[in-house]
């Protein structure tokens, strides 16, 4: 009975010398690590700074054309689809009146060989897209109803929201980049000023015209850099190596 006492006794003793070195070497292991600041070390540079403004600049068809029917009577063919590019020329719709029909079958009955149809046809007068499509073949149609819209292509321009204060900026911006939401950017420059501001928002629009030939739809937003100034030869450092208070009217 002895021994089984001191055999337990020993075991005992064993396992907590074996704990307390475990705990032991877990201490010194966390007391060896030491908290290490990163530092990365820079050099100043001489740097071309800028200041610019980020302006949104809508696109937009500045001329659009109604095509009007020039009589009463039935559509009895339309030759273009909605977002149809069509040349100044091109037939766009073919009208018939009643009266023609009736005069038609009465010509055909006195002489066949008198080839009388009383068709009207109406044509593009510009070239550019069918952006609104109000009649379809079958329709009656009354002398001066709108029969479509053809938005000029030649038209087609970026118009820039500009805040009247940045009016004096301008002139130094008069070729820039206009860049898109899908990441591409188009080259653009400022053809003129359109003559009225809006009343509550105090912005003026500029025409923008882009020298690319891609296909952009109307109403796309585009941001635009506005560069307000720009100077030359800055001892500059990196942005992370700049520090300023919360106002960011001091910096170290």
């Amino acid at each position: 009975m002895k021994n089984i006492f001191t055999s337990s006794f020993i075991l005992f003793a064993l396992i907590l010398l074996l704990a307390s070195c475990h705990s032991a070497t877990v201490s010194e292991s966390e007391d060896a690590i030491e908290p290490v600041t990163p530092i990365t070390i820079t050099t100043i540079s001489n740097e071309v700074l800028t200041e610019n403004v980020e302006l949104n600049a809508v696109s937009s068809f500045l001329l659009k054309t109604n095509v009007k029917a020039n009589t009463n009577g039935y559509i009895e063919k339309v030759n273009v689809k909605l977002g149809d590019f069509v040349s100044k020329g091109n037939l766009l719709f073919e009208l018939k009146t009643k009266e023609s029909a009736s005069l038609a079958n009465t010509v055909s009955s006195l002489d066949s060989s008198f080839h009388f149809n009383g068709i009207i046809t109406l044509k593009a007068p510009g070239s550019g897209y069918i952006t609104q499509l109000d009649h379809q073949a079958g329709d009656y149609v009354q002398d001066g109803e709108q029969l479509a819209t053809i938005s000029d292509a030649g038209s087609f321009v970026f118009l820039l929201n500009l805040p009247y204060e940045l009016t004096p900026f301008i002139p130094q911006n008069n070729s820039l980049q206009l860049k898109l939401s899908d990441e591409t950017s188009l080259p653009g420059k400022i053809e003129r000023a359109m003559p009225t501001t809006d009343a509550v928002s105090q912005t003026q629009s500029y025409a923008i015209k882009i020298t690319s030939n891609k296909m952009i739809p109307e109403n796309l937003i585009a941001k635009v850099l506005l560069t307000k100034k720009t100077k030359a030869n800055v001892v500059s450092l990196p942005k992370e190596a700049v520090l300023t208070n919360e106002t960011q009217n001091e910096f170290w």
